[in-house]
């Protein structure tokens, strides 16, 4: 089938969210003015977009939400080039109440970046060697076969292990499973008793099994559990009050937007489903992580400040493995806990994640110039294609990608 413009640039972003048709109910937003003399973005597609632009553009896509895409979305960009905050869609799709800028949502695989970053800091310690095995810290739990992945690799995505078996193919079985517990040693041995994928070191392929085995390797090494260890290293001194990891709750804890996907409902038709109340241990160290936008700004800008994970070893956040992607051959995209692409003629490092219900996505100039969070209430947030609302909010604070 051919791949059309939108597609092409939605894979290009390594965005994880899509479009459904639905009823919403009409845009109620809120973002900032736009600056005096704003114009329309710039035909030039290798610069980035000025100030003015970006606005602009920030503007227009949040005007549409609620969409059929999209319920609610909350935009804070922020840097040293300008900053920028707003929000548009609802609450709730039954009150229409507009969207509370200040909510709690799940931020999906953003979770992999603490995660990486409490791994680095032990290794700066001396406690955690990312060139040692896994299997030198986990020897009754990652089998002979993968003896040579190193901690490294699975941070990186280059280890080989498959993804584990859970239970559901459609996102109606998943709904029907959405409370079910699921442990992470289990997890780790469901995917270590197949056959590897590749040979350590040789090919990347983002999947969250390196991130619950990593999860696993923070427990070992410090006799503490996981979600003690990121609290205590970056939620408690970054002063993260809202970000929290909510173990088998699955509830989101204090005020947040309601999530909805769509899905085959009871009556036999398609339409949204509440979701906002969903298990999230599937994904643990590589997923389940809950905050605000401001929470995630304040995190972002510390840790490409180089105060979250210091010296040497933050150089292995912004560099990437020298091997190919195992399903569509480009560079790898992904390092330790971040991506990059090359936006508006600049790299851009980042990470995006989902859980039904949920989008959201950090990501910031290398030097801090312009900082991006974003959550996008998109109505299949674990779809193929791109959320028009995401894709546009992208695009209008870094412009479009750029030839490699």
């Amino acid at each position: 089938m051919r791949s059309t413009p939108r597609t092409l640039l939605a894979a290009a972003l390594v965005l994880g969210v899509t479009a459904g048709a639905a009823a919403l109910p009409a845009a109620a937003s809120t973002p900032a003015p736009a600056a005096p003399g704003a114009s329309a973005p710039s035909a030039d597609v290798s610069a980035p977009p000025s100030w003015s632009e970006t606005v602009r553009g920030l503007e227009a896509a949040l005007a549409g939400v609620p969409a059929a895409d999209a319920t609610a979305a909350l935009v804070r960009v922020g840097g040293t080039e300008g900053v920028w905050h707003g929000s548009s869609g609802v609450h709730d799709l039954k009150s229409n109440r507009p969207a509370d800028p200040g909510a709690r949502f799940r931020a999906g695989s953003v979770t992999k970046v603490f995660t990486a970053a409490v791994a680095l800091q032990l290794a700066g310690e001396g406690r955690l060697d990312l060139d040692r095995s896994a299997r030198s810290y986990l020897p009754e739990l990652i089998p002979v076969s993968y003896e040579n992945v190193t901690v490294r690799q699975l941070l990186d995505h280059t280890h080989g292990i498959p993804a584990a078996d859970f239970p559901g193919n459609t996102v109606e079985e998943w709904y029907a499973n959405r409370f079910e517990i699921h442990d992470p040693e289990a997890t780790v041995r469901s995917a270590t008793s197949k056959k590897p994928e590749f040979a350590p070191g040789e090919k990347q392929h983002y999947l969250n099994i390196g991130y619950t085995i990593a999860g696993l390797l923070i427990e070992r090494v410090t006799g503490d559990s996981y979600e003690d260890q990121v609290a205590r290293r970056i939620l408690r001194p970054l002063g993260l009050r809202d970000t929290y990891l909510p173990g088998t709750n699955p509830h989101i804890a204090g005020r947040h937007n309601h999530g909805y996907q769509r899905m085959t409902l009871d009556d036999g038709t398609v339409g949204l489903r509440d979701v906002s109340v969903w298990g999230t241990t599937d994904g643990w160290a590589a997923g389940d992580i809950i905050s605000t936008t401001a929470d995630l700004e304040r995190f972002t800008r510390a840790l490409f400040a180089g105060r979250v994970v210091r010296g040497p070893l933050l150089e292995e956040m912004f560099t990437l493995p020298r091997v190919r992607d195992v399903k569509t051959g480009a560079p790898a995209a992904y390092s330790v806990g971040l991506s990059m692409k090359k936006l508006g003629g600049r790299e851009v490092w980042g990470k995006t994640g989902g859980r039904w219900g949920y989008n959201a996505a950090i990501a910031s100039t290398r030097n801090g110039s312009r900082t991006l969070v974003h959550s996008v209430n998109s109505t299949d947030a674990k779809g193929q294609d791109t959320s028009k609302v995401a894709l546009d909010i992208m695009v209008a604070t870094y412009g479009r990608p750029s030839a490699s």
